[in-house]
């Protein structure tokens, strides 16, 4: 019975410590928060040390990257010096998130190019997305042109105006249809 009076007297004592400190720091005060783990992207996949990103551009330094991995190449050698991506490889990473699930696994790599944001298939095929901004809309209009039959090989998909996207090309085929 003496350590059920202590772990209760124990516990007693860290929600006062709680509350006493919630009221005389205010919002000063450490703040939980709880980040995105669904990893969306790696970094240093060529340099045999991947580190995977998730989805809002945390650092997933702790999640163990398989070998066999399927999540696509950011530009970087290594990750940033802080627990998040910024700059054009945040970009980057908003666009990989917004990707339909049945894309996924034919998502090779990003890059920032003259235009923005791009995304290059495992065919080769090159998803010319710009900005973040519409990224969703612009990966309904991506899928919809690969999902196209009368499209059997193309080089890239402009998708600055997802509701006009641009085909052109014909060196690279399709990815299979999963």
């Amino acid at each position: 019975m003496r350590w059920l009076s202590r772990t209760v007297g124990v516990t007693l004592a860290v929600i006062v410590v709680a509350f006493v400190s919630q009221r005389l720091f205010g919002d000063r005060s450490m703040t939980p928060h709880l980040a995105s783990s669904t990893p969306v992207a790696v970094i240093g996949a060529a340099s045999g040390e991947p580190v995977a990103v998730a989805g809002d551009g945390t650092v997933l330094a702790w999640f163990p990257v398989p070998e066999e991995s399927t999540l696509p190449d950011l530009p970087l050698d290594a990750p940033p010096k802080g627990p998040r991506v910024g700059g054009p490889v945040l970009e980057q990473v908003k666009v990989l998130a917004a990707a339909p699930a049945a894309l996924r696994p034919y998502l090779a790599a990003s890059y920032y190019g003259e235009s923005g944001v791009d995304v290059e298939l495992t065919t080769g095929i090159e998803l010319r997305f710009g900005s973040a901004g519409q990224a969703a809309r612009k990966w309904k209009a991506a899928a919809a042109v690969l999902a196209e039959p009368s499209v059997t090989a193309l080089d890239y998909v402009d998708l600055h105006a997802p509701s006009h996207p641009a085909v052109r090309g014909s060196g690279h085929a399709l990815p299979p249809v999963p």
